[in-house]
């Protein structure tokens, strides 16, 4: 049976660069592996086509030669290119691969030679409303690592070297046969380091470092709100073997607060207003983040009334532009009354339910719906 185009296969143009070739096959042989695929003959035969297609077309040889020629210039014969002469491109391509399907494990790019990156470090910082409003500078402990002195960071014993790893022959890494197709992974006898501490520092454990506590200052910036993260670039776990230190990413929480509660960069508070006040009118005094503010209350204000003051809320984090504050009115009804207000309250309220339509419009509107709702 006739084979297909290579760049047919591959779904590229004939002049597909080299990341174009190694993505789409990525991307396909991601799609037909055998893996996610069991049993599907239809998905094996697809998996073995473009393997066999990227094989010749990432070798810049062999490429050439099947341009000229077509498959008679690349010798392919039925059962597909199986030299050996360019493998380590395709195990490198498809290691990618075999990470992303089964967690990473092929991806050993940074471990070659041993030099490994530091961890990141994550750290949980709880502030005040105030705090976040107007910024602040803190000081932090965090964990840290110190080169051992014992050993001189060396992980060894005086007097002993580091021996090179016999399953790798030092290079970190070693190649495994996955069924039909061959893969290069981290060694796990010296998990990529490509070397072996037999005699270990009895102060560090072998591992040239020894734990430290350190201070270090935070600044945190005006606006910024819970789950929001600062990072301090190098002051993650150091990295192995010369390798650049991780991060050290401060999250931060904001504590709830007595009287605001925030949304975004707004604020919201209830305001109590008394009887009188909402039913004459007046000036309210309401707390802010920076002392105090006043509105005036119309008169006949209902419980519930929202009133808007522009820019008393929070700054926002990357503008400084400040969001607003809502004040929702609350009726407060008075308590403990005496006789006498007691018999004032009692007059009042006899003299508007001589007229409900004009001093209640509300209770008026309720009660005809309710009369109807039964009628």
């Amino acid at each position: 049976m006739s084979k297909r185009d290579f760049y047919e296969v591959l779904g590229i143009s004939k002049s597909a660069s080299p990341d174009e070739i190694k993505k789409s096959y990525r991307k396909l042989a991601m799609k037909y592996h055998p893996d996610k695929n069991a049993g599907n003959k239809d998905a094996e035969g697809k998996f073995k086509e473009v393997k066999e297609a990227y094989e010749i077309l990432s070798n810049a040889q062999k490429r050439d030669a099947y341009d000229r020629f077509g498959h008679a210039g690349v010798g392919q014969g039925p059962g597909g290119a199986q030299g050996a002469g360019d493998f380590s491109g395709f195990a490198d391509a498809f290691g990618d691969i075999f990470g992303d399907i089964f967690g990473g494990g092929a991806r050993q790019s940074s471990r070659r030679g041993g030099v490994l990156r530091g961890a990141d470090l994550k750290y949980g910082l709880e502030i005040s409303l105030e705090e976040a409003a107007s910024g602040i500078t803190t000081d932090i402990r965090v964990p840290s690592w110190e080169g051992c002195s014992d050993c001189g960071s060396s992980g060894c014993k005086k007097g002993t070297k580091p021996e090179i790893c016999s399953s790798c022959g030092g290079q970190g890494q070693v190649r495994m046969q996955q069924g039909f197709f061959s893969i290069q992974q981290t060694c796990p006898n010296c998990r990529g380091v490509g070397r072996r501490i037999t005699s270990p520092c009895s102060s560090c454990n072998g591992a040239g470092r020894v734990k430290r506590n350190k201070t270090l200052e935070v600044s945190v910036p005006a606006g910024i709100d819970t789950g929001m993260r600062i990072r301090s670039a190098g002051n993650g776990e150091p990295g192995l073997n010369g390798g650049p230190n991780g991060d050290l990413f401060v999250e931060v929480g904001v504590k709830s607060h007595h009287v605001f509660e925030r949304e975004d960069d707004d604020l919201h508070c209830e305001a109590p207003v008394s009887f009188a006040k909402s039913a004459l009118g007046g000036s309210i005094d309401v707390p802010t983040l920076n002392g105090k503010a006043s509105f005036e209350v119309p008169e006949g204000t209902q419980s519930g009334k929202t009133f808007r003051l522009r820019g008393k809320g929070m700054p926002n984090v990357r503008s400084g532009v400040f969001g607003d504050l809502y004040c929702h009115v609350v009726l407060e009804t008075p308590v403990n009354l005496t006789e006498y207000q007691r018999k004032l309250l009692k007059e009042f309220d006899e003299s508007v339910d001589k007229n409900k339509e004009r001093h209640n419009p509300h209770s008026k509107s309720w009660m005809d719906k309710v009369k109807e709702f039964f009628n």
